[in-house]
Order: structure tokens, then C-alpha cells, then sequence
């Protein structure tokens, strides 16, 4: 959960934020690099300790060259291998579909059979002292902690996107057709998302809900459900 002028990223729970987190930093690191060289460059020049007048340079030339090529595969290559991690759908323990409305989300666990539910953003006037304004929901979704999920995302209407940041996960809901991303969380406790597309008058009023949970909790809770 994010905190009062917090300017980094939600706490990582699943091993993509993870990575995504350390990519950022790395990233970083590399932009702060190439500014501080140009920045460098450029206080020489001013103080006229390098020349102006130079008219052929190769060796600068090819120094220019092969640094940036060098600069993008260090960006390219751990970006490639968290996209593919990204795609990566493993055998899953549970899977669970999730529909886009205007304004609220739909899911239903297909490992199971009668346990679909709707999911509406809570009233302030009926939120309970202690939760969140415009975070809360009616029916939250339980999920058994470190356990492969894969979520199946569409939409009924408009477009939606399901997102969960400190999951790492932000996949498009389209009508007429299925996305699907997977994540597994590596703690208990409840995260927080929003629709990440605008989707008309309300798109700011559909926010999502995970609760991670130990596999026995979400064995009980799924029983209720389904009796």
C-alpha cells in the first residue's frame, strides 16, 4: 500500500516487482552515469579545457559509437529477460478469470464450481472505521499465498485494465477477447489496485482488492462460498 508522499515504488510482493524494482534502480543508475559524463563534458567545454576547433576526431567517433551500443544492451538484455519472465505461464494452482464492467470487476474462480461474485467499490458512508476511501470493496478476492495464480482478464463492455502494483501485474480487459498474466505472492497480507484505463465517468471507482492468505484460510473461505 502506498503512503503519504511516498516516491517510490509499493512494497514488492511477487517476484516480477521484485525484478521490476531492481531494473528500475539499475536503469537509474545508467541514466545518472550518462548524465553526469555529459554534464562533465560540458563544464570542460565551458572552461575551455577541451578544443573546439577539432574538425576529424575517429577515435571520439568510434568512442561515441560503441558507448551507447554498450549503454543500450545493459538496459536491453535484463529488460528482455523480465518480459519474458512476464509471459511466462507456469502450471498454475488456481486460476481465476476476471471480467471488466462499468464500474466494477466480476471473477470467477473456474477451479471451482458456483464461486463467482461481483465486486463494487465500498460507499464512503458504509466503510468500516480503518480502511480505505474509493480502495475498499465489497467482496475482495483470496488467493493462497506462494502459490502459482493465473488470472484470465476480458471485458463486458468498454476497455478496462486489471492492475495490482506491487504484484507487477497491469494487463489490458478487452471485449471479445482473453488476456491472461500470472504472479504468485510471496507474503500475506492485502493489495491494492485500480482500473488502469480510462473507462468512462466512474473508471476512477473500480478498485481491486487481493487478499493473499495461507492456503488454509483460502480452503475455508472457498468452502463458505461454495456450500
Amino acid at each position: 500500500m502506498a503512503n503519504h508522499s511516498q516516491f517510490g515504488f509499493q512494497d514488492a510482493s511477487s517476484p516480477i516487482m521484485e525484478e521490476l524494482i531492481e531494473f528500475h534502480d539499475h536503469a537509474l543508475m545508467v541514466a545518472l552515469a550518462i548524465c553526469s559524463l555529459v554534464l562533465y563534458l560540458l563544464a570542460l567545454m565551458l572552461m575551455e579545457k577541451l578544443s573546439s576547433n577539432t574538425v576529424d576526431a575517429q577515435e571520439v567517433e568510434l568512442v561515441w559509437t560503441i558507448l551507447p551500443a554498450i549503454v543500450l544492451i545493459m538496459l536491453a538484455l535484463p529488460s528482455l529477460q523480465i518480459l519474458y519472465m512476464m509471459d511466462e505461464i507456469d502450471e498454475p494452482d488456481l486460476t481465476l478469470k476476471a471480467i471488466g464492467h462499468q464500474w466494477y470487476w466480476s471473477y470467477e474462480y473456474t477451479d471451482f464450481k458456483d464461486l463467482s461474485f461481483d465486486s463494487y467499490m465500498l460507499p464512503t458512508t458504509d466503510l468500516p472505521l480503518g480502511h480505505f476511501r474509493l480502495l475498499e470493496v465489497d467482496n475482495r478476492i483470496v488467493i493462497p499465498m506462494e502459490s502459482p495464480i493465473r488470472i484470465i482478464i476480458t471485458a463486458d463492455d468498454v476497455l478496462h485494465s486489471w492492475a495490482v502494483p506491487s504484484l507487477g501485474v497491469k494487463t489490458d480487459a478487452i471485449p471479445g477477447r482473453l488476456n491472461q498474466t500470472s504472479f504468485i505472492t510471496t507474503r500475506p497480507g492485502v493489495f491494492y489496485g485500480q482500473c488502469s484505463e480510462i473507462c468512462g465517468a466512474n473508471h476512477s471507482f473500480m478498485p481491486i482488492v487481493v487478499e493473499s492468505a495461507p492456503l488454509a484460510h483460502f480452503e475455508n473461505w472457498s468452502s463458505l462460498l461454495t456450500s
